[in-house]
């Protein structure tokens, strides 16, 4: 079994640990593949200019922004948005002010935090906007993530099997959020929560039900009988 996140390394860590997982991490919504020792496998961050010009779109429509240096969670201005991901996250806060000079030559992803109103209205712009340039997508509600095109979690999971020897035909892969919807899609078995967005269900075989409702359940009772 894999951990497959959007969450930062150091964020996904004491979740993987938790549950009692020693293989690799796909975390930063597939930019990294890291080791629990943190050593890095896989990286593919977004480009210094090409997140500037997401930074700077925020910026003009003043909302919040972050992003990611040695693992730790960058912000140019202390915002209450900030504090509600790494809450959230298990992280940091490291106000930088100038993130131009201090985000370093790539950042694994950048985050718009905003109301679930503002970023669905948001989502169809940014894609439009960096198509075949980055990837955008929501990640919960609240969250617009945006990683470069090499990065997803569908090309993680694939880097890893490759790695491993593991055929695609015997994945699972079981998600909720639209950051999940690459995966899904790409698994053998893409199992999508009910409830989820629309293009996470339509890239699913099947789908379960949500957390406290007997998905995990059924889904075992599936991969045991076949």
């Amino acid at each position: 079994m894999i951990a497959c996140t959007g969450r930062p390394f150091p964020g996904a860590l004491p979740w993987v640990q938790r549950l009692g997982l020693d293989g690799p991490i796909i975390c930063y919504q597939g930019a990294q593949v890291r080791l629990p020792d943190g050593e890095v496998i896989l990286d593919h961050g977004v480009a210094h200019d090409l997140a500037m010009e997401v930074i700077r779109f925020a910026r003009e429509r003043d909302l919040h922004i972050q992003a990611y240096r040695n693992d730790e969670l960058i912000v140019g201005r202390d915002r209450p948005e900030a504090h509600q991901y790494a809450d959230h996250a298990g992280m940091e806060v490291h106000v930088v002010g100038d993130l131009d000079a201090a985000m370093g030559p790539t950042t694994p992803k950048l985050v718009i935090v905003a109301t679930s109103a503002t970023l669905e209205k948001l989502l169809p712009e940014v894609r439009r906007r960096w198509a075949g340039r980055l990837n955008a997508a929501t990640s919960m509600p609240t969250y617009l993530e945006f990683t470069s095109v090499e990065s997803d979690k569908a090309a993680a999971l694939q880097f890893l099997c490759d790695r491993m020897d593991v055929l695609r035909e015997e994945t699972v892969a079981v998600g909720d959020g639209r950051n999940d919807a690459s995966m899904i899609a790409w698994a053998g078995l893409g199992v999508a929560i009910e409830g989820s967005p629309a293009e996470v269900q339509a890239a699913a075989s099947r789908t379960i039900p949500g957390p406290g409702r007997g998905g995990i359940k059924e889904l075992a009772d599936l991969l045991v009988g076949s």
